[in-house]
């Protein structure tokens, strides 16, 4: 399997590395985070003027109907760099809306989405919603609770799963209509619990199978994400041996910790490998078990290498690097969140078996 890119993938790859380089760096991140809103409007300008934002939506909206294969280079450079803005939870809920008007928004970046669909007890059971809509009019309304909604406090739309005439059902509605609880979530990320009260609410086409869909999706690309942030740590840990100095040499000269920078470069190699087969799935496999599978095994080999990676690079930096001014501890932060989100290893480990 060739996991080089092809040339336009890397050209956007790289472009997108080198303004994150010049604009997004470290100390900007961190007053970006401290903010009150913890994103910058001026930084989705740029992504959406990059044409990130329509990336991932059809020609019909005004994108370039990438797919996650497109998206990876993108995801990688945003991992190494940590970015905060809604980014995947914007293409997320957008890959949820077939055919409405509102995806030539999304993709001029001058509408952000989120999707809300975990709930109270749902743990990783995507079936699991009891927030219910019924016919109101000419329209729809939905009363209900969803938990973390990542991207939620600066979504201008969200896209709502709810129990409609039988079956489950996606619902485009307006923030207005809700109320929210926004949080800074451990990544410093920004979420919000949801509530819904009766909220308007417009029905979109899918169900259960699209949002299986989406998820699989939403989980490959962090996977992508989760290897730029790992081989961030790899290289800044490497350096950090090579200029660390105890008893007049450096530390990286013990073999001890040689084996140890050695195992974090073999987990990035590995990690990468299955986040393109991931990826590569969720574009060009016409079967869902085949499609799953591969998810599946790239989130457990993913969650497994992402907790080895951070806590080396932690712990080779010896106390620094868990310190707020050190962007290793921030890399941790993320690639903890990253290997429990859309289900840890455990989970996936299960739903991997379950299809054997």
């Amino acid at each position: 399997m060739n996991f080089d890119y092809n040339e336009e993938q890397q050209l956007l790859a790289d472009s997108v590395r080198r303004y994150l380089q010049k604009d997004y760096g470290f100390e900007t991140r961190k007053k970006i985070v401290a903010s009150k809103e913890g994103w910058s409007p001026q930084v989705w300008a740029q992504l959406a003027e990059m044409g990130l934002t329509g990336l991932p939506l059809s020609a019909d909206y005004g994108g370039f109907g990438g797919g996650a294969v497109d998206l990876m280079g993108v995801m990688e450079a945003f991992g190494d760099a940590l970015v905060v803005e809604p980014y995947l939870p914007t293409v997320m809920a957008a890959r949820l809306i077939r055919k409405h008007p509102i995806l030539s928004a999304v993709a001029e970046g001058k509408t952000r989405l989120a999707f809300a669909h975990i709930e109270t007890g749902a743990r990783y059971r995507v079936g699991h919603v009891n927030a219910a809509a019924k016919k109101a009019g000419a329209g729809w309304t939905i009363d209900g609770e969803k938990k973390a909604v990542s991207g939620a406090p600066m979504a201008d739309k969200l896209v709502v799963s709810a129990k409609a005439d039988g079956g489950m059902a996606l619902f485009l509605v307006d923030v207005k209509d809700v109320q929210m609880k926004p949080f800074r979530a451990l990544d410093e990320t920004r979420a919000a619990d949801v509530t819904l009260k009766g909220a308007k609410a417009e029905k979109l086409e899918g169900g259960l199978p699209e949002i299986e869909e989406a998820i699989d999706f939403a989980t490959a690309l962090i996977c992508a994400e989760a290897v730029g942030a790992m081989k961030f740590a790899c290289d800044t840990t490497l350096e950090y041996l090579k200029t660390r100095k105890q008893f007049g040499v450096p530390i990286g000269t013990f073999q001890a910790l040689q084996h140890r920078i050695v195992d974090m470069y073999i987990a990035y190699e590995q990690a990468k490998s299955m986040a393109c087969l991931a990826c590569s799935k969720i574009d060009f496999s016409e079967n869902k078990k085949d499609r799953v599978r591969s998810v599946s095994a790239a989130k457990i080999k993913i969650s497994d290498n992402a907790r080895l990676v951070s806590q080396e690079a932690v712990q080779l930096h010896g106390g620094m690097g868990m310190s707020e001014e050190m962007k290793v501890s921030h890399a941790f932060r993320r690639l903890t969140v990253i290997a429990e989100q859309f289900g840890g290893a455990d989970h996936h480990l299960e739903r991997f078996a379950s299809l054997q």
